[in-house]
């Protein structure tokens, strides 16, 4: 158990603006530890308070949070409808439907491998049989939808190793159809009620392989990447990666109608796309893929930051994090416009030795400099943990949390999480997916999850989902002033004095939102919320 002395989970006073009195806010938490069922009850316990008043509608909304928990249809649809912020940790081949994937592969003529269910290309030859098959033997298509993600997967079953090993049996399918998968993914952001999207991808990935290659490895940073640049080669490599986009863009809006009278949601959802990099990869590989990724970010506006990838806990992974993290560092100071988002702290006692758990987390900050961090779950495992928490407090390095994905593939859930204790050392955190088409799940169970696991109240929950447009990488400035995650959310000088979210915010409040694609971003997302809280009030 990982909960910090002293720190309360649910039930305290709130200051509640508008009402001069003292509300208390107690509720219940009775929904689910990843193992359990959604509707699973759970003891009650405290949260601390919040850095900032709580209006007389988010009071209104919490009561009927309370009402609703032990009501699945009525807790499903209020999580649905809370307004969710964005998606900071997704990637996009595991976050689109494991159904419309096989769909696809159908639709491209494409073969499965029988002895392994791993998508392969045409013909189909022995061992093999047409993807299309699944379209009428209900068995196939339900032993691919097992096979490429996580239903049904047994709970005492080795939830890491086919949780990963699904990306390798569709991988074949996803990487034809780039914006088609996004149309779906983003379908699926504008209809949870969110407003933002970064999801990861590989750009030119065979490009940065064959250059790697051709350029091999130097322990000297500094002369590796003059050696990639030389001649233009990394500057035709950028060229190749825009193409690729370009691509991916027109398929998208063929695919969402965006430029049609009948576009689908997905067209209204501002996405930037995140360099994912094989951190399993050879040094030489890596170091391209980094630089490539770093250099789209400040030429390309679509493309905002990179991420290593793959199991943190896989022997190259383990050998070279430290190495990675240096060039990391190297980079940062050639790109500096590039941000940095980085999978660190994705590992568990009894996966790696005791001195693999003692500083991943703290490179990625210190050294890396990474501006988020993915997962961070081994977090009170490393040495001196509460110095790398201050440090990401004061740094506002938020902390990016998909528990599902952590309890699959970790087995990590409930008081095991550090989800309180970076809360409590002021942390920034935000919710996320990971991969939600191998999970099988969306962002309103994660929400959900959350509000039952940790007690949150309504107010909580609204400052989770401001905190991930907040720790976006959408450029800008904030709505928000100074730190939120300290302070609590209150509006920026131009904005100041005025219902949050209303349609005439004023002159000055209106010059940041349409200079600030962060700051319309958040005004959206209030809106969202008072048209949310208002539903509320009025059906009571």
């Amino acid at each position: 158990m990982h909960r910090i002395p002293g720190l309360s989970r649910r039930t305290r006073t709130l200051a509640v603006t508008g009402l001069g009195a003292l509300v208390l806010l107690s509720s219940p938490a009775v929904l689910p530890a990843a193992h359990a069922g959604p509707d699973a009850a759970r003891p009650a316990g405290r949260a601390a308070p919040l850095p900032r008043p709580v209006t007389a509608g988010e009071a209104v909304t919490d009561a009927r949070l309370d009402a609703v928990r032990h009501d699945p249809r009525r807790a499903r649809e209020f999580f649905r409808r809370l307004p969710k912020g964005g998606d900071l940790h997704n990637h996009l081949s595991g976050a689109v439907s494991t159904e419309y994937l096989v769909e696809l592969a159908a639709e491209d003529g494409l073969c499965v491998d029988t002895a392994t269910m791993t998508a392969v290309p045409p013909p189909c030859g022995a061992g093999t049989r047409p993807a299309a098959d699944a379209r009428t033997d209900r068995a196939f298509h339900d032993a691919l939808v097992r096979a490429w993600s996580m239903q049904d997967f047994p709970a005492d079953g080795n939830g890491h190793d086919h949780f990963f090993a699904t990306f390798g049996r569709f991988g074949e399918v996803t990487w034809r159809h780039r914006g088609k998968l996004l149309a779906e993914v983003a379908d699926d952001v504008a209809g949870q009620n969110q407003f933002y999207l970064e999801t990861m991808v590989t750009p030119a990935s065979e490009g940065a392989r064959r250059l790697a290659g051709e350029v091999g490895w130097d322990p000297d940073l500094a002369r590796l990447h003059e050696k990639l640049t030389a001649g233009g080669k990394l500057d035709r490599l950028v060229t190749e990666a825009k193409k690729e986009s370009d691509d991916a863009d027109a398929e998208f809006r063929a695919a969402a109608r965006c430029d049609t009278d009948a576009p689908r949601p997905a067209c209204r959802i501002p996405v930037r796309w995140i360099s994912q990099v094989s951190r399993g990869s050879a040094p030489e590989r890596v170091f391209t893929q980094l630089a490539l990724g770093m250099r789209l970010a400040e030429r390309d506006a679509r493309f905002v930051a990179v991420n290593l990838v793959q199991p943190e806990d896989a022997e190259v992974a383990l050998r070279d994090y430290s190495l990675q993290m240096r060039m990391l560092k190297y980079l940062r100071g050639v790109y500096p416009g590039a941000h940095v988002a980085l999978h660190a702290g994705e590992l568990w006692p009894g996966l790696v030795k005791p001195a693999d758990l003692a500083f991943h987390i703290r490179e990625a900050v210190e050294v890396a400099g990474a501006d988020r961090i993915g997962h961070g779950v081994d977090l009170v495992h490393e040495d001196d943990w509460q110095r790398t928490a201050r440090t990401m407090a004061a740094r506002e390095t938020a902390v990016e949390v998909p528990f599902t994905s952590n309890a699959q593939i970790l087995g990590v859930r409930g008081d095991d999480h550090p989800f309180e204790t970076y809360r409590a050392h002021g942390v920034p955190v935000v919710l996320a997916t990971d991969d939600p088409g191998v999970s099988r799940i969306d962002i309103s169970h994660e929400y959900r999850y959350a509000a039952g696991t940790y007690g949150l109240s309504y107010p909580e929950l609204k400052d989770l989902a401001r905190a991930s447009l907040e720790y976006a990488f959408l450029p800008g400035e904030s709505l928000w002033r100074g730190n939120p995650t300290r302070d609590g959310y209150r509006p920026a000088a131009a904005c100041r004095g005025i219902r949050l979210g209303t349609l005439r915010p004023g002159a000055d409040c209106r010059r940041l939102l349409d200079a600030s694609p962060k700051a319309a971003a958040q005004w959206e997302q209030e809106r969202a919320f008072d048209r949310f809280e208002t539903g509320i009030r009025t059906a009571r």
